[in-house]
Protein backbone atom coordinates (compact mmCIF):
# COMPACT_ATOMS: atom_id res chain seq x y z
CA UNK A 1 0.00 0.00 0.00
CA UNK A 2 1.42 3.35 -1.04
CA UNK A 3 1.82 5.99 1.67
CA UNK A 4 2.82 8.80 -0.71
CA UNK A 5 -0.33 10.82 -1.29
CA UNK A 6 0.96 13.78 -3.28
CA UNK A 7 -1.78 13.38 -5.91
CA UNK A 8 -4.34 15.00 -3.56
CA UNK A 9 -6.96 16.95 -5.46
CA UNK A 10 -7.96 20.45 -4.43
CA UNK A 11 -11.60 19.38 -4.08
CA UNK A 12 -10.72 17.32 -1.02
CA UNK A 13 -10.52 19.33 2.21
CA UNK A 14 -9.86 16.97 5.12
CA UNK A 15 -9.63 17.24 8.86
CA UNK A 16 -6.11 16.36 9.98
CA UNK A 17 -6.07 13.98 12.95
CA UNK A 18 -2.77 13.74 14.81
CA UNK A 19 -2.29 10.92 17.31
CA UNK A 20 0.52 11.48 19.81
CA UNK A 21 2.03 9.08 22.32
CA UNK A 22 -0.18 9.80 25.34
CA UNK A 23 -2.35 7.07 26.80
CA UNK A 24 -5.88 7.37 25.45
CA UNK A 25 -5.78 5.99 21.92
CA UNK A 26 -9.48 4.97 22.23
CA UNK A 27 -10.27 8.71 22.13
CA UNK A 28 -8.48 8.95 18.77
CA UNK A 29 -10.27 5.89 17.39
CA UNK A 30 -13.67 7.23 18.46
CA UNK A 31 -12.92 10.61 16.89
CA UNK A 32 -11.79 9.09 13.59
CA UNK A 33 -14.82 6.79 13.44
CA UNK A 34 -17.18 9.70 14.11
CA UNK A 35 -15.58 11.92 11.46
CA UNK A 36 -15.79 9.19 8.85
CA UNK A 37 -19.36 8.32 9.83
CA UNK A 38 -20.22 12.00 9.33
CA UNK A 39 -18.86 11.82 5.78
CA UNK A 40 -15.74 13.86 6.50
CA UNK A 41 -12.34 13.30 4.89
CA UNK A 42 -9.48 12.56 7.28
CA UNK A 43 -5.71 12.95 6.95
CA UNK A 44 -4.06 10.80 9.61
CA UNK A 45 -0.67 11.31 11.27
CA UNK A 46 0.45 8.83 13.93
CA UNK A 47 3.58 9.72 15.87
CA UNK A 48 6.25 7.12 16.55
CA UNK A 49 5.45 7.16 20.25
CA UNK A 50 1.75 6.70 19.45
CA UNK A 51 2.50 3.44 17.66
CA UNK A 52 3.83 2.02 20.91
CA UNK A 53 0.77 3.24 22.79
CA UNK A 54 -1.62 1.79 20.20
CA UNK A 55 0.18 -1.53 20.42
CA UNK A 56 0.09 -1.49 24.21
CA UNK A 57 -3.56 -0.43 24.53
CA UNK A 58 -5.08 -2.38 21.64
CA UNK A 59 -2.59 -5.01 20.48
CA UNK A 60 -2.58 -3.46 16.98
CA UNK A 61 0.83 -2.91 15.38
CA UNK A 62 0.47 0.26 13.27
CA UNK A 63 2.74 0.06 10.20
CA UNK A 64 3.31 2.56 7.40
CA UNK A 65 3.19 -0.07 4.68
CA UNK A 66 0.00 -1.67 5.97
CA UNK A 67 -1.72 1.35 7.47
CA UNK A 68 -5.17 0.63 6.01
CA UNK A 69 -5.33 -2.89 7.42
CA UNK A 70 -3.93 -1.72 10.77
CA UNK A 71 -6.29 1.27 10.95
CA UNK A 72 -9.23 -1.02 10.20
CA UNK A 73 -8.19 -3.36 13.00
CA UNK A 74 -7.81 -0.41 15.37
CA UNK A 75 -11.25 0.99 14.50
CA UNK A 76 -12.89 -2.45 14.56
CA UNK A 77 -13.82 -2.30 10.87
CA UNK A 78 -13.08 -4.55 7.89
CA UNK A 79 -10.14 -3.40 5.71
CA UNK A 80 -12.47 -3.17 2.70
CA UNK A 81 -14.90 -0.86 4.53
CA UNK A 82 -15.59 1.97 2.05
CA UNK A 83 -15.44 4.58 4.84
CA UNK A 84 -11.68 4.04 4.92
CA UNK A 85 -11.44 5.39 1.36
CA UNK A 86 -11.82 8.86 2.89
CA UNK A 87 -8.57 8.48 4.87
CA UNK A 88 -5.10 9.52 3.71
CA UNK A 89 -2.17 8.48 5.86
CA UNK A 90 1.07 10.44 6.17
CA UNK A 91 4.12 9.02 7.99
CA UNK A 92 5.16 11.16 10.95
CA UNK A 93 8.69 11.60 9.54
CA UNK A 94 7.53 12.88 6.14
CA UNK A 95 8.19 16.62 6.22
CA UNK A 96 7.34 16.84 2.51
CA UNK A 97 3.80 15.63 3.23
CA UNK A 98 0.79 17.73 2.27
CA UNK A 99 -0.14 18.87 5.80
CA UNK A 100 3.34 20.36 6.28
CA UNK A 101 2.42 23.27 3.98
CA UNK A 102 -0.10 26.04 4.48
CA UNK A 103 -1.09 25.78 0.81
CA UNK A 104 -2.37 22.24 1.38
CA UNK A 105 -6.17 22.37 1.70
CA UNK A 106 -7.38 21.36 5.17
CA UNK A 107 -10.35 22.30 7.33
CA UNK A 108 -8.38 22.16 10.57
CA UNK A 109 -6.68 19.71 12.91
CA UNK A 110 -7.37 17.65 16.00
CA UNK A 111 -4.56 16.28 18.17
CA UNK A 112 -6.02 13.38 20.15
CA UNK A 113 -4.74 12.27 22.55
CA UNK A 114 -2.20 15.03 23.10
CA UNK A 115 0.79 14.18 25.27
CA UNK A 116 2.52 16.86 27.33
CA UNK A 117 5.44 16.59 24.90
CA UNK A 118 3.11 17.31 21.99
CA UNK A 119 1.53 20.20 23.89
CA UNK A 120 4.98 21.70 24.52
CA UNK A 121 6.19 21.10 20.97
CA UNK A 122 3.14 22.74 19.41
CA UNK A 123 3.16 25.68 21.86
CA UNK A 124 6.85 26.32 21.20
CA UNK A 125 6.65 25.72 17.45
CA UNK A 126 9.31 23.00 17.53
CA UNK A 127 7.95 21.06 14.52
CA UNK A 128 10.03 18.01 15.46
CA UNK A 129 7.76 15.73 13.41
CA UNK A 130 4.87 16.02 10.94
CA UNK A 131 2.27 16.10 13.73
CA UNK A 132 3.83 19.18 15.33
CA UNK A 133 4.52 20.80 11.96
CA UNK A 134 0.92 20.28 10.80
CA UNK A 135 -0.35 21.80 14.06
CA UNK A 136 1.95 24.80 13.60
CA UNK A 137 0.66 25.24 10.04
CA UNK A 138 -2.92 25.02 11.30
CA UNK A 139 -2.26 27.84 13.76
CA UNK A 140 -0.47 30.09 11.30
CA UNK A 141 -3.23 29.63 8.72
CA UNK A 142 -5.84 30.50 11.41
CA UNK A 143 -7.61 27.17 10.99
CA UNK A 144 -9.33 25.37 13.89
CA UNK A 145 -6.93 23.41 16.12
CA UNK A 146 -8.19 21.22 18.96
CA UNK A 147 -5.64 19.82 21.41
CA UNK A 148 -7.12 17.02 23.51
CA UNK A 149 -4.76 16.82 26.48
CA UNK A 150 -4.65 13.43 28.24
CA UNK A 151 -2.46 13.73 31.31
CA UNK A 152 -2.91 14.19 35.05
CA UNK A 153 -1.71 15.87 37.18
CA UNK A 154 -0.40 18.80 35.17
CA UNK A 155 2.76 20.64 36.09
CA UNK A 156 3.36 24.37 35.79
CA UNK A 157 5.21 24.07 32.48
CA UNK A 158 2.38 22.17 30.79
CA UNK A 159 -0.22 24.58 32.18
CA UNK A 160 1.74 27.49 30.75
CA UNK A 161 1.99 25.75 27.38
CA UNK A 162 -1.77 25.18 27.41
CA UNK A 163 -2.33 28.90 28.04
CA UNK A 164 0.03 29.70 25.17
CA UNK A 165 -1.97 27.41 22.88
CA UNK A 166 -5.19 29.13 23.91
CA UNK A 167 -3.66 32.54 23.25
CA UNK A 168 -2.50 31.32 19.81
CA UNK A 169 -6.08 30.41 18.91
CA UNK A 170 -6.21 26.69 19.67
CA UNK A 171 -8.94 25.05 21.74
CA UNK A 172 -7.48 23.10 24.65
CA UNK A 173 -9.90 20.24 25.33
CA UNK A 174 -8.90 17.94 28.21
CA UNK A 175 -10.05 14.34 27.94
CA UNK A 176 -12.55 14.84 30.76
CA UNK A 177 -15.91 13.11 30.15
CA UNK A 178 -19.10 14.39 31.74
CA UNK A 179 -21.49 12.09 33.58
CA UNK A 180 -24.79 13.94 33.17
CA UNK A 181 -25.70 11.98 30.03
CA UNK A 182 -26.37 8.73 31.87
CA UNK A 183 -23.14 7.09 30.75
CA UNK A 184 -22.87 3.46 31.84
CA UNK A 185 -19.71 2.03 30.27
CA UNK A 186 -16.18 3.00 29.25
CA UNK A 187 -16.98 3.34 25.53
CA UNK A 188 -19.71 5.87 26.33
CA UNK A 189 -17.19 7.90 28.34
CA UNK A 190 -14.77 7.77 25.40
CA UNK A 191 -17.51 8.75 22.94
CA UNK A 192 -18.44 11.73 25.13
CA UNK A 193 -14.95 13.20 24.71
CA UNK A 194 -14.96 12.47 20.97
CA UNK A 195 -18.36 14.16 20.75
CA UNK A 196 -17.06 17.28 22.49
CA UNK A 197 -14.22 17.41 19.95
CA UNK A 198 -16.70 17.22 17.06
CA UNK A 199 -18.84 19.90 18.70
CA UNK A 200 -15.86 22.27 18.73
CA UNK A 201 -15.12 21.75 15.03
CA UNK A 202 -18.79 21.87 14.03
CA UNK A 203 -19.28 18.29 12.82
CA UNK A 204 -22.72 16.80 13.62
CA UNK A 205 -22.83 13.58 15.64
CA UNK A 206 -24.97 11.47 17.97
CA UNK A 207 -22.22 10.27 20.29
CA UNK A 208 -23.91 11.29 23.53
CA UNK A 209 -27.21 12.49 24.97
CA UNK A 210 -27.20 16.26 25.29
CA UNK A 211 -28.25 18.17 28.39
CA UNK A 212 -31.84 19.36 28.02
CA UNK A 213 -32.27 21.16 31.31
CA UNK A 214 -34.27 18.40 33.02
CA UNK A 215 -32.69 16.94 36.15
CA UNK A 216 -32.65 13.15 36.12
CA UNK A 217 -33.62 12.87 32.45
CA UNK A 218 -30.55 10.71 31.69
CA UNK A 219 -31.79 8.06 34.10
Amino acid sequence: MQTDNRSVTTSRTPWIVGVSGASGTPYAAATIRALLDAGEDVDLVVSRAARLTILDETGVSFRDGHWREDLAAWLGWAPEDPRLDAVRYWPAGDFAAGPSSGSYPARGMVVVPASTAAVAGIALGLSKDLLQRAADVTLKERRPLVVCVRETPLNRGTLRHMVELDEAGAVVLPAAPGFYAGLKDVQQLVDFVAGKILDVIGVPHTLFQRWRGDLGSAR
